[in-house]
């Protein structure tokens, strides 16, 4: 194989990459997301820096689940996010993410460095309640709780389309091979083309669970805040790199001195 065709490859391995090439569209995501309120030290504690803490300890705890998505198929995410602000921006700080797919994970943590790992999440409406579990080397570390479908969100979908238009940030990592973080970057990423189909809110409840390889409770709930139930497609494109620790992160270092 020629060099020029290497370069072609999407993504390892070569017999058989991993993913395609992207962008990714996904038809009728749809989101369960839990936001409470919980310690500010935590919260300060859970955001590399240069991203700072928002005016309020704010989490959002999300189920996604994702029946059509280009190049990945149907699989289902949980996690949280932790709002946060970056050069003046109000920004999303995705902390954690579980999902049940390879490809997906895969891709995440080598194009945009989300912070996947694989578990057992499921979203799924049982009689008159959405409920979202993870389950994590078969235990239960999550279960959010929602009334379904009590209060619609009438309208043209504008709230919940700036919701999802909200610049994301995640830490990408990646070693090289003398162990060095030969990746160590902020990557932000903006998704597009998004189509809210429907959106609710209504009582919700969440419980977390210590475990020490899925940490969710390392941000214990102290009040819960609201409950959003949305159903949308979108794209996501390829992200941007805003701080690089090896390049920026080195000058700061130096120019502390």
């Amino acid at each position: 194989m020629r060099q020029s065709e290497v370069l072609k490859i999407p993504s390892m391995p070569m017999a058989g990459p991993s993913y395609p090439a992207g962008p990714y569209h996904f038809v009728d995501r749809e989101f369960l997301v839990l936001t409470y309120e919980t310690d500010s030290d935590l919260i300060r504690a859970g955001l590399p820096e240069p991203l700072e803490p928002s005016e309020n300890p704010i989490v959002h705890y999300e189920w996604i689940n994702m029946p059509d998505s280009s190049g990945f198929g149907s699989y289902t995410e949980s996690g949280l996010v932790i709002p946060a602000r970056f050069q003046g921006e109000e920004v999303n700080f995705v902390s954690q993410m579980y999902l049940d797919d390879d490809p997906p994970i895969a891709a995440g943590r080598e194009i945009w460095g989300f912070p996947k790992k694989y578990a057992h999440p499921k979203l799924e409406v049982v009689k008159d309640t959405l409920i979202g579990t993870l389950e994590y080397s078969g235990q239960q570390v999550a279960m959010g709780t929602m009334g379904y479908k009590h209060a619609s969100m009438a309208g043209n979908g504008d709230l919940t389309r700036a919701i999802l238009s909200k610049t994301q940030v995640n830490l990408k990592l990646i070693p090289g091979v003398d162990g060095r973080a030969e990746v160590c970057q902020l990557v932000a990423i903006n998704v597009t083309d998004i189509v809210v189909k429907g959106s609710w809110i209504g009582p919700g409840r969440l419980h977390l669970v210590p475990h020490v390889n899925a940490p969710v409770a390392d941000f214990p709930v102290r009040r819960m805040i609201s409950a959003h139930h949305f159903l949308a497609d979108l794209t996501l494109p390829y992200g941007r790199v805003v701080f690089d620790y090896n390049k920026q992160g080195k000058d700061v270092a130096e120019a502390a001195e």
